[in-house]
């Protein structure tokens, strides 16, 4: 292990990180909670303002992938489609087999320059978690209750309200619902067995009524669904707490543009569509695991520096005064003070690592934990 490898994996190094996330997240917050009465003046305006503002907390999250862990991506995709990437709203269906997957589609959302805008369907209860939850709030995430007939409408509400966004947004879908694990996949073939479906090898089955109603509720909004599939090279599973402390991982991302209009619009004949979907997937991951990469050319695409300069200007206004205080409170020579400071600083590590902790796997779905297979797709 080199030195820098060393200083990555260090507990200062992530507590760092921890109090420039949660200092500056807290901040955007409040700035967003600022914003309420300028909803009723100028709703674009607002919308636009919170864009930027989601952006200062979501690329910080990027930058631990891109910049701290050196982590590469390469995307595989029809050179054809490529500028269209970025340009139009889109939804993006992607695979479920790490903790860092939605991390790695955030990558790509801020290589095509739509981190701030792109959407997810997210928990009801994290609207309530303090710097990813408010800032969801604000940049009009959907969120569901995983309750179909209360997310019928809720969630058909929330992107009917999306068409008149002022700028191009991204909504990453992940139909499997929960982190592909033997115990869970094992579980959903059963399910495919009873409903007659075609096994998958490498996916969940994917359930189908949120991803109908979110291209009936984005037809005439989004132009095409991505089918994104997602595979690390040598086999690896890269966990959050991997890159915080610094371990490269190289990502390769599959992805086919799918015009809307090609989608059919009843439900049953969505659902069979998306079903054939998940069988070219599995294809895909085949074709992965066998060859070492997936089918067609790839297309480079750089990053970009603003994530990096994002949080070099937030360490910068927010480290300065903490060096300050740190000093001031080494002089004073108050045994107090040093203890109370000391816990803060670890509970800003808890912190943060419980918030990491909401994303592994064994804090995902309960699908798969019980007997009784699930009845919502």
């Amino acid at each position: 292990m080199g030195l820098i490898q060393l200083l990555k994996s260090q507990f200062l190094s992530h507590l760092i990180f921890y109090y420039v996330f949660l200092a500056s997240g807290l901040i955007v917050n409040l700035l967003q909670f600022c914003t309420l009465p300028l909803w009723l003046v100028s709703k674009k305006l607002a919308r636009k303002i919170n864009i930027r503002l989601c952006y200062c907390i979501s690329s910080q999250i990027v930058v631990a992938l891109e910049w701290w862990s050196g982590t590469e991506c390469t995307l595989y995709t029809d050179p054809k489609n490529y500028p269209l990437y970025g340009n139009e709203n889109a939804i993006a269906v992607l695979n479920h087999c790490s903790e860092i997957d939605f991390l790695c589609g955030w990558t790509f959302c801020e290589r095509f320059g739509v981190l701030g805008s792109s959407k997810v369907l997210a928990k009801h209860e994290l609207r309530y978690l303090p710097i990813i939850g408010w800032m969801w709030y604000f940049l009009e995430i959907v969120f569901c209750k995983r309750k179909w007939e209360e997310d019928r409408r809720t969630v058909a509400e929330s992107l009917q309200n999306l068409h008149d966004y002022p700028e191009n947004f991204w909504f990453l879908l992940f139909c499997e619902g929960t982190r592909f694990t033997p115990k869970k996949h094992e579980v959903s073939m059963q399910v495919a067995e009873s409903k007659g479906l075609p096994k998958l090898k490498y996916h969940l089955l994917p359930r189908t009524k949120g991803f109908w109603v979110t291209v009936q509720n984005l037809r005439g909004t989004a132009a095409a669904v991505y089918d994104c599939t997602l595979n690390f090279r040598n086999k690896q599973v890269p966990s959050l707490l991997d890159i915080l402390n610094g371990k490269k991982y190289h990502a390769d991302l599959y992805l086919r543009r799918i015009p809307l209009e090609l989608i059919p619009e009843g439900e049953a004949e969505c659902a069979a569509w998306l079903h054939k979907l998940y069988q070219e997937k599995d294809s895909f991951q085949e074709h992965y695991t066998q060859k070492g990469c997936f089918p067609g050319p790839t297309v480079t695409h750089p990053r970009r520096p603003w994530a990096l300069i994002n949080w070099i200007l937030w360490a910068c206004m927010l480290l300065y005064p903490l060096g300050l205080l740190l000093v001031q409170l080494v002089s004073s020579g108050s045994i107090l003070t040093i203890l109370v400071s000391v816990t803060v600083a670890c509970a800003a590590s808890l912190g943060g690592r419980w918030m990491i902790g909401q994303t592994e796997t064994n804090r995902g779905s309960s699908y798969g934990n019980k007997e009784v297979p699930s009845k919502n797709n």
